[in-house]
């Protein structure tokens, strides 16, 4: 370590986090980690795979500098393996599904080992035969991709109660697998898959058969015979009315994606890793990586020279990754050995622009960004060159095949989503606008941190538009815009991302991608909930023009939404109810908008919290509802908490204020995992959730979940769905 480096602060956030996931623990359990400490392991066993040379003092202060700068941090199995008995630094696999039994339950186990060691797998269930398709040796018929894909779902959930987090999945099926509509609508019942992120294999065929609105060819996949016509503007349609519903099933242009695949001669791409940016080979994992382009603002310009170096030295520390790297199964050090991919992203984008005075939706923010992009590709390939000058090419390099110059990585560059990491780095997330500029934390004694972005907060200082007032306004409308106290070109400099029109999104991303990036990109566009599913529609064919090889597109509000009919006696009971205490009771409609939310009780049961919504997406009305009602264990657990579920809901409709009920819950709760504190952490969220209605919330710190880079996170302690 450099003796005069200067001491990196970090945030109390950034502080969090680390405590939580990434700093190791002695015996006891206690943090025995500093920031610094682990730089040093992590940059330290990294750089061991050089020791032998002449160099590897200094490689190895070069990692460490670029780390605990936060000029570049890897995906967060690095941070947390590295230089440990573990040793698996890679966050994304990818598995195959053969079409046989032994072929699903070797997958199975495969996905579970790879889970226990901190990874995220992507599976293709389109080898698999069709519903009711023969089967030869059982003289039987198949039970179709989706009922194999519900073991899968049921083991991850089992591997989750091992460990600390539950893996993550994301399950792919070709648009011409003939149960395709089953898979498009298996997820419209939220209760089921929740270990997994579906997105819809589309190909070329299908989509010019949208736009000609014909039909295209269903093809059995055990005797690639063509089985069924459909027409392609229904089943797009489909896609598009379950996205809009609830931001399921993504899609995956596949034949976009093959057009890029560098090794071609070793298997086309099936799938992707859990959050769609890295497209993999069977077998294939991928260690990512990101540079935090926050800190390459000098002089009013992008300190490109700085950005070189540290381009440089982040490409060599990934490929290191791979020779320390500990894999879970054989067959995946196999390929990644042959094919050597490398996942080198961005995070901090939108920092950059706001410090170039540049709206990240403008043309100018996309010309920027895709200068920046193509940057980094460019210096990554020539550092990777010569790496193959100094090492060997990855060994599946033809250069009968492969046009391109021999190097050490098939694959340089993705954009990953960096929930945690940027949060260490106290940035924005991948190439993703900032969600939210001022935020509302709760904290002791239901006081309100207002936690202002440091960005907005020093121009605002130095402008002097700075006020508490302003900010605590900021916070509760969740934008910027249309504060008259703001100028209006730090309006448009700092729009978030529902700022941000859905086609400003998908131009960004393609631009992106058509500027360096070998994989694919995380990116969420955002829509807001009165988008229409026409808007969905074309953000999906947008995206495909532009070639994107994958979208999520998710609609403010929309996940965990129903409508619920209240039963004919329940309004007779409560008609009663407002007669005799008097007209200050709002009346409950015949029917509520309503989100229902999954939480775990003491004993690790599932529970069902529903929340009921007037027009003004005000909470009405609250239940409880166990799966299994009629278990006697569950009886008079049932009845406590459907009394205290109608108490709060009497007191909803007299109009208590919502942080008396909090109080009265927080008092009331024995247990972190009992219904007042469920109820009271749901409370929260919706009040930290402002206009934006009843916030999704944390499992494990209450917090706001946001749904960016396609999966929900915490902002407040790092929690991923998907990692």
């Amino acid at each position: 370590m450099t003796p005069d480096l200067t001491k990196q602060v970090l945030t109390s956030t950034a502080e969090t986090v680390l405590a939580r996931r990434y700093y190791l623990k002695d015996s006891e359990g206690k943090t025995d980690e500093t920031w610094e400490s682990l730089a040093l392991r992590v940059a330290s066993s990294v750089a061991e795979v050089d020791k032998e040379t002449k160099g590897y003092e200094k490689l190895k202060d070069d990692f460490f500098k670029m780390i605990y700068r936060l000029d570049f941090l890897p995906n967060s199995p690095c941070l947390m393996n590295a230089g440990t008995d573990l040793g698996q630094l890679s966050a994304c696999f990818v598995l195959p599904i053969e079409d046989s039994m032994d072929g699903i339950f070797t997958a199975i186990r495969n996905g579970a080992l790879v889970h226990k060691t901190g990874g995220g797998t992507g599976y293709s269930f389109s080898r698999l035969r069709s519903k009711n398709a023969s089967v030869r040796s059982t003289q039987g018929v198949a039970s179709g991709p989706l009922s194999f894909a519900a073991v899968f779902d049921a083991a991850t959930e089992t591997i989750k109660q091992g460990g600390k987090r539950r893996g993550a999945n994301m399950g792919v099926l070709r648009i011409d697998h003939p149960d395709i509509m089953d898979f498009i609508t298996a997820k419209e019942d939220q209760t089921k898959f929740n270990n997994f992120n579906f997105s819809v294999g589309i190909t070329d065929v299908f989509m010019q058969a949208v736009e000609n609105d014909c039909d295209y060819d269903l093809i059995e996949p055990s005797t690639d015979t063509v089985v069924k016509a459909l027409n392609a503007r229904m089943v797009f349609e489909k896609i598009v009315d379950l996205a809009w519903h609830n931001g399921e099933p993504g899609v995956l242009f596949i034949d976009s994606a093959n057009r890029d695949n560098m090794t071609p001669q070793l298997g086309d791409f099936e799938a992707t890793n859990p959050c769609g940016e890295q497209w993999l080979l069977p077998y294939e994992s991928c260690n990512l990586g990101s540079i935090n382009l926050s800190r390459f603002f000098k002089d009013g310009e992008v300190d490109y020279e700085r950005l070189r170096q540290i381009v440089r030295t982040a490409t060599v520390f990934l490929d290191n990754v791979i020779d320390c790297n500990r894999f879970p199964i054989p067959e995946i050090k196999e390929m990644t050995m042959k094919t050597r991919k490398i996942g080198l992203g961005i995070m901090g984008l939108h920092d950059l622009l706001i410090q170039l005075q540049v709206p990240y939706g403008s043309k100018e923010g996309r010309r920027v960004s895709g200068e920046i992009m193509t940057f980094i590709r460019v210096e990554s390939e020539k550092r990777s060159v010569e790496l193959a000058q100094e090492k060997a090419p990855f060994p599946a390099y033809d250069s009968k095949i492969n046009a391109y110059p021999a190097r050490r990585n098939a694959a340089l560059t993705s954009i990953q989503p960096t929930g945690t990491v940027s949060m260490i780095a106290d940035c924005a997330s991948g190439c993703e606008p900032y969600f939210s500029i001022v935020m509302v934390k709760h904290v002791m004694d239901d006081d309100r941190l207002i936690m202002v972005n440091s960005l907005f907060e020093k121009i605002a200082r130095d402008e002097g538009f700075y006020s508490d007032t302003l900010m605590s306004k900021v916070a509760d409308t969740g934008t910027v815009i249309g504060h008259g106290e703001i100028p209006e070109k730090w309006q448009e400099i700092f729009r978030t991302a529902q700022d941000i029109t859905p086609e400003d999104h998908i131009k960004m991303q393609g631009k992106l991608q058509q500027s360096g990036v070998d994989s694919s990109i995380s990116k969420t566009i955002n829509l807001p909930n009165s988008a229409t599913r026409e808007e969905v529609s074309r953000s999906y064919i947008t995206g495909y023009n532009l070639g994107c090889k994958g979208l999520t597109v998710y609609r403010d509000g929309s996940r965990d939404h129903q409508v619920l009919n209240t039963q004919e006696a329940s309004n007779k009971e409560q008609m009663a109810l407002v007669s005799e205490f008097g007209p200050e009771k709002r009346i409950l409609p015949d029917t509520l908008d309503a989100k229902r939310y999954r939480v775990k009780d003491q004993h690790q049961k599932s529970v069902y919290i529903i929340v009921c919504f007037d027009e003004n997406e005000k909470p009405m009305e609250v239940f409880a509802k166990f799966p299994f009602d009629n278990r006697v264990d569950l009886k008079d657990k049932s009845t406590m908490w459907t009394t205290t579920c109608r108490l709060v809901s009497l007191a909803l409709r007299f109009n208590v204020p919502m942080d008396e009920i909090i109080k009265q819950l927080d008092r009331s709760s024995g247990h972190m995992l009992d219904l007042p504190a469920q109820l009271s952490k749901l409370f929260k969220s919706f009040l930290a959730g402002t206009q934006r209605g009843f916030a999704s919330v944390c499992p494990e710190c209450s917090g706001e979940l946001r749904f960016e880079e396609g999966c929900e996170t915490c902002h407040s302690c790092g929690y991923s769905k998907c990692s």
